[in-house]
């Protein structure tokens, strides 16, 4: 028992003994934070720049393509135009562009592809174990040059909702004109006059959608009919019920009593006015077209008005692309026919916007059920299949909640397409910067998408 009890006097006489002890302690612990917060910052630094490099790589390989799609260049020349747009990438940005080194370029003229590797070297400011200062970052990326074509179909809202309101200082349509506006000419400013390979369609929707010059495609229902009288019939045959108006709801099934989800042409079924509909759009639909001028007056005429029926804006979205109704379009607007889902120079797109939640809903619906939540589920789970099957023919679907309420945001969430290769296709627009904002980088990603590396 003395043996430990000496022990532990001899202990407790070190512990009391402080001289140096502290200082010992101390610096051990400043040196080992010093180089967990260097490498933490070394680490964070490297993941920017590289992040950096590659954002700048891919931006200047898709101007480049961009610049070779409407008019030819030698490999010097695109060498050249790719350390511009590496430069004008770069500038403001967290690598200085004097930095970036364009190390390796190819253009291969059979797959139509250019390829540019590049690489900046970073200072590190805790270089650890005697290892170099300097760390090189390397990024690889490619884009296509083909003449891909790109179909774009806008889907708007001009709801109710959307109405200038002076008390809370918005003015949601003021700001959807705007956007979708800046968005046109973002998309047609990628032409080239001569070879114009994007075209836009504008679907303006509320209660349901004015079709404009595809009015002879909609069948109108009697008032009060119910059943096989709303079965609608085809385009050649004859028709009891006149249309009066240019306006559309859900295309309805061949019994008269749900909704038709396929997207084949009005040869084999017209689309449905409903008679219990309320309000039309008085801005009309507007076919793929390279028209700006066109499309600009459209957007001009956009009026707030309405219930929210979005399902029924999707609708007509997916027949503005759809190869079924290329006759009828192209009979009906010359140039406005959509290529077919296979063709793998064509790339198609669907914008879809909303300021709420779609709770409008005609086809299954009875008189008696008048309560709008029944509605609401209607079109949004119409709205649900109608962009499942998009997505299954290949149609790229980016969505835009404008001021959405956070229990609103499902539908437009679920319909938009997965994100890749950094593209975002899902966006929640809290002003109207915002959404001019989410318009622009839509515009501008339909080029990216042509990225394959």
């Amino acid at each position: 028992m003395r043996r430990y009890g000496g022990v532990g006097r001899s202990v407790a006489r070190f512990w009391a003994d402080r001289r140096g002890n502290f200082a010992v302690i101390f610096g051990m612990i400043v040196a080992v934070l010093a180089l967990a917060v260097g490498f933490g910052v070394d680490t964070a630094q490297l993941m920017n720049a590289k992040s950096a490099l590659r954002n700048a790589v891919d931006a200047a390989v898709t101007s480049t393509a961009r610049e070779l799609t409407v008019r030819p260049a030698t490999e010097e020349e695109a060498r050249k135009w790719v350390a511009a747009f590496l430069t004008a990438n770069s500038a403001g940005g967290i690598l200085p562009h004097d930095d970036i080194v364009l190390d390796k370029l190819v253009v291969d003229k059979t797959a139509k592809t250019v390829t540019a590797s590049a690489y900046v070297d970073v200072a590190l400011y805790f270089p650890l174990f005697g290892q170099s200062n300097v760390k090189r970052i390397h990024n690889m990326g490619a884009a296509v040059y083909s003449d891909k074509h790109i179909e774009v179909a806008m889907m708007l809202d001009l709801t109710t909702s959307m109405e200038e309101d002076r008390r809370a200082r918005t003015n949601k349509i003021g700001d959807l004109k705007v956007a979708a506006a800046a968005a046109v000419s973002t998309f047609l400013d990628m032409n080239n006059a001569n070879t114009p390979r994007i075209r836009v369609a504008l679907v303006p929707y509320s209660d349901g959608v004015n079709t404009g010059p595809l009015a002879h495609t909609v069948f109108r229902e009697a008032k009060g009919s119910t059943g096989k009288d709303d079965a609608p019939p085809s385009l050649n045959a004859p028709q009891a019920v006149s249309v009066s108006d240019n306006c559309a709801t859900e295309r309805k099934n061949s019994t008269g009593g749900g909704m038709d989800y396929s997207d084949a042409g009005p040869s084999m079924a017209l689309v449905n006015r409903d008679d219990r509909i309320e309000t039309c759009p008085v801005a009309p639909l507007v076919p793929l077209t390279t028209d700006e001028d066109a499309l600009l007056k459209a957007i001009d005429q956009f009026k707030a008005d309405g219930y929210t029926a979005g399902h029924i804006g999707v609708q007509w979205t997916r027949y503005l692309l759809s190869p079924s109704w290329r006759s009828v379009l192209e009979s009906a607007v010359p140039g406005s026919g959509p290529l077919e889902y296979t063709d793998n120079k064509a790339k198609k797109i669907a914008i879809l916007m909303t300021d709420g939640a779609f709770n409008t809903a005609f086809a299954g619906v009875s008189s008696s059920e008048k309560t709008r939540s029944n509605q609401k589920t209607r079109s949004q789970n119409a709205a649900r299949e109608l962009c499942s099957r998009m997505k299954q023919d290949g149609i790229e679907i980016f969505t835009i909640g404008f001021m959405l309420a956070a229990g609103d945001q499902d539908v437009m969430s679920n319909c938009a397409s997965p994100d890749t290769s950094g593209i975002k296709h899902y966006f929640l627009a809290a002003d109207g910067a915002a959404l001019k904002t989410a318009f622009q980088e839509i515009a501008r990603n339909t080029e990216r998408l042509a990225l394959t590396q």
